[in-house]
């Protein structure tokens, strides 16, 4: 083979590279929406109330005859959801691994959970249980999609390119989130002057959101290939899958290291996402239109947040800007303790810090993760990331919820955080991610 026939293919192979990773970018892109408009700010408001014009004397609905408080269903919904998700997705990992066709199961769970959030539109009323299930439905969909979506990028981003990126597949995602939100919060505040009602402009945001995510899956569907499958053992049921996969990551402790770092610094991640709008109403007396835009803050910033990382991490290595921006975390907690009360400038300020780590943070662990997988696991093990992203996170709002009812005060329980940051941060650095690398059988990057 002559050296023009060696330079035609290697340029083939870089192109064929780079359209499969601007599909990929584009499944963030439709998915992001989800979790910022119908999770992050309509959903759980909605739904609670309309569990409440269906409660009963004392404030209970009763889904299949069991009581539960309508002020809760929305909390014990979304944690019905990761239970679903946890139970599948090893199975669904598995599966994808054995076969090789990751694609038509990440375009059946996307469908899914689409056509789950477009039937939000028809939450009137006391329609508190369709509510539940299509959330249900809806969020464990997406904890599937994103299981498979994610464990392409070890396939599509050699380990030079695979912190970019991955950076940018998180970028993607904010701008959509961005963009999205802001038409829904122009819907949603002006909707007297669209003609429609306050809670019809909220089943039409949350329903936009399932049309956006459905439309824009059928590019990565086009431009991602399936892989001939490198592992092919049987798949086992539902929770034997998961134990099997948790044996087969024992082989590899340094991983599991790797992921238990994870599983505490993005505890506290998400538990600030979750609870910084409690500090900021409840503590910091602010008003709802101020948290809203807080949130919109976040999500502009951490598209440059998750870009500038990015190239933080091509200079010094995707572990030492993660731990750089653990340290970020904690210094923007302790600066949230002494947020003076009613004033929102301040508040916006700690909004735009946590936007400028908050990509960068997961967009790094996602593609630092991605050098530990055994080839031909991608699925399987990324699935327990998944479950460690979505299904661990309970501790951090026990301990905020623990901090504030001991103490009763939401800046301690706020400051209380600071644990997790900091405990995240020494467990990561006592992991020898080179021969962690290397002991998974991968190729170790210059720069990690």
């Amino acid at each position: 083979m002559d050296i023009d026939t060696v330079r035609t293919a290697a340029s083939d192979e870089a192109a064929g590279r780079r359209r499969e990773q601007r599909g990929w970018y584009f499944y963030d892109w439709a998915c992001s929406v989800y979790s910022t408009s119908v999770l992050t700010v309509f959903l759980g408001p909605y739904l609670t109330s309309v569990a409440k014009n269906a409660a009963d004397a004392d404030g209970y609905v009763h889904p299949l005859g069991v009581p539960v408080s309508a002020g809760s269903f929305f909390a014990y919904s979304v944690s019905l959801s990761v239970i679903v998700a946890v139970l599948v997705m090893p199975l669904v990992g598995a599966a994808a691994d054995r076969s090789g066709r990751k694609k038509p199961l990440l375009g059946a769970a996307a469908y899914v959970g689409a056509a789950a959030t477009a039937c939000m539109f028809f939450l009137g009323g006391d329609r508190y249980l369709l509510g539940g299930a299509l959330l249900v439905v809806a969020n464990a969909a997406q904890s599937v999609a994103m299981m498979l979506y994610n464990s392409y990028l070890p396939q599509i981003a050699p380990p030079g390119e695979r912190d970019a990126v991955s950076s940018r597949g998180w970028a993607f995602g904010y701008a959509a989130g961005s963009l999205v939100l802001v038409a829904n919060l122009a819907l949603y505040l002006a909707h007297d002057s669209f003609g429609v009602s306050e809670s019809a402009a909220v089943r039409i945001c949350l329903a936009s959101a399932g049309l956006w995510w459905g439309g824009f899956t059928v590019i990565p569907l086009l431009r991602l290939r399936d892989r001939p499958a490198v592992v092919r053992e049987a798949t086992a049921p539902g929770l034997r899958q998961l134990a099997a996969t948790v044996r087969d990551m024992r082989r590899h402790p340094l991983t599991l290291a790797f992921l238990l770092a994870y599983l505490v610094y993005n505890d506290g991640i998400q538990t600030v996402i979750s609870q910084a709008s409690v500090y900021g109403s409840e503590e910091l007396g602010l008003s709802q239109a101020t948290l809203i835009g807080a949130v919109l803050l976040v999500q502009v910033l951490a598209v440059a947040g998750a870009l500038g990382m990015g190239r933080l991490a091509r200079a010094y290595g995707a572990k030492r800007t993660i731990l750089g921006s653990l340290v970020a975390w904690t210094l923007t907690l302790g600066a949230g303790y002494f947020l003076p009360a009613g004033a929102p400038v301040a508040f916006y300020l700690l909004a735009g810090a946590i936007g400028l780590v908050l990509g960068g943070s997961q967009a790094l662990s996602r593609s630092l993760f991605s050098h530990l997988v055994p080839p031909g696991k991608e699925a399987e093990y990324f699935s327990a990331y998944e479950m460690s992203d979505r299904g661990m996170s309970w501790l951090g709002p026990l301990l905020f919820g623990l901090t504030y009812q001991l103490t009763g005060s939401y800046r301690d329980a706020i400051v209380s955080l600071v644990a997790f940051f900091v405990i995240g941060f020494l467990l990561l650095a006592r992991v020898p991610v080179r021969r962690a690398i290397g002991d998974a059988g991968n190729p170790v990057p210059e720069k990690i």
